[in-house]
């Protein structure tokens, strides 16, 4: 495993300016989520989000800890780039809806997103039939199962919805381990993305070494910052792309600088998470959303607008101690395993 840079720094809740709590409800259920929260952190050199589901652990979620704290007490690497491709995501919602969202995102990729439940090949096929329709032939389409397909249903579905989609850019996570993804991409003719076998993986280099995937997308949130990505997507060595984790534009700002940072990018990146929001936290001029289909690269941490960071305050006392406790336990892991 690498090590953070500030993996040897420990970090007390007095070294925070300040400590904000939100909760922002989704527009769409996604990934069984229907409200997105998480904590900002205030450090000398900007704000920082932590943000990790909850049904993370406090060791799975000490690198999205870790983020924050980059982000917050010591700042991103310089960029190479500031303008970055995006794509648009379609969550599984039906045909006319996804039509909807393709257009109107003004992307030239769509990310999809399939295997809801054990039936929905049917919906599957309609939806990226609608998204193509929207994109035109020039567009780009790549579906996302998170890992729902074994291997018999990968190699029997991908190539009826590689058809429907007029051809996909890549298959993202079909199924869920290691030995299985090198088992689909050695079956069917599209490019296999790996996802969470890299992000969830005690070890994320194992894609690259057992050839079960073409395309490694990667998070900073949850490897654990910028430079930490930066270091796996260099040892991968695989095309990368760069995905958000339905964060507010606070945290999607370092998934842009690890984007801006990368020496090559040849794929739109996925940045579209925040149309799932019903708000963010910086304002609208400032805010990270993708414009014609891209988004520019914050030249360093932004920080939340005070009345936005006031209206999406997380209103439950429960909740608020339920973050509270979450970030001080996974404070006192990142303490324990400094140097690490």
């Amino acid at each position: 495993m690498f090590a953070t840079p500030l993996g040897s720094v420990p970090v007390a809740r007095a070294d925070f300016l300040s400590v904000a709590f939100y909760s922002i409800p989704l527009n769409v259920r996604f990934r069984g989520v229907t409200v997105r929260e998480g904590v900002l952190l205030e450090g000398p050199n900007g704000w920082g989000e932590f943000c990790a589901f909850d049904d993370y652990d406090d060791q799975e979620s000490l690198p999205w800890l870790r983020t924050a704290l980059e982000a917050a007490l010591e700042g991103w690497p310089a960029q190479i780039r500031r303008v970055v491709p995006v794509n648009s995501i379609i969550p599984a919602v039906g045909p006319d809806e996804a039509r909807r969202r393709a257009l109107s995102a003004r992307c030239a990729t769509a990310k999809i997103k399939v295997a809801d439940h054990p039936d929905s090949l049917a919906e599957d096929l309609a939806r990226v039939e609608a998204v193509r329709d929207a994109l035109g032939p020039g567009g780009h389409v790549r579906i996302d199962v998170n890992g729902k397909w074994d291997v018999g249903t990968a190699r029997k579905h991908i190539p009826l919805l590689d058809k429907a989609a007029g051809g996909l850019q890549y298959v993202e996570q079909p199924c869920w381990t290691i030995d299985e993804l090198a088992a689909v991409r050695k079956a069917v003719d599209v490019p296999i993305a790996a996802d969470e076998s890299i992000r969830r993986a005690e070890d994320p280099l194992k894609v690259a070494v057992a050839g079960a995937a073409d395309v490694a997308v990667v998070k900073c949130t949850p490897l654990g910052g910028v430079r930490r990505a930066l270091q796996v997507a260099e040892a991968a060595g695989l095309p990368t792309v760069v995905s958000s984790a339905v964060e507010t534009s606070v945290g999607l700002g370092a998934q842009l600088a690890l984007a801006a940072a990368l020496p090559e990018l040849p794929y739109a990146c996925g940045f579209g998470t925040g149309a799932l929001l019903t708000g963010d936290l910086v304002a609208p001029e400032a805010a990270l959303g993708p414009k014609n289909g891209s988004v520019m690269a914050p030249m360093g941490p932004l920080a939340p607008d005070p009345e936005l960071l006031a209206r999406w305050t997380m209103p439950d006392p429960a909740r608020v101690q339920w973050w509270s406790d979450r970030l001080d336990r996974v404070l006192a892991l990142h303490n324990a395993q400094r140097g690490r």
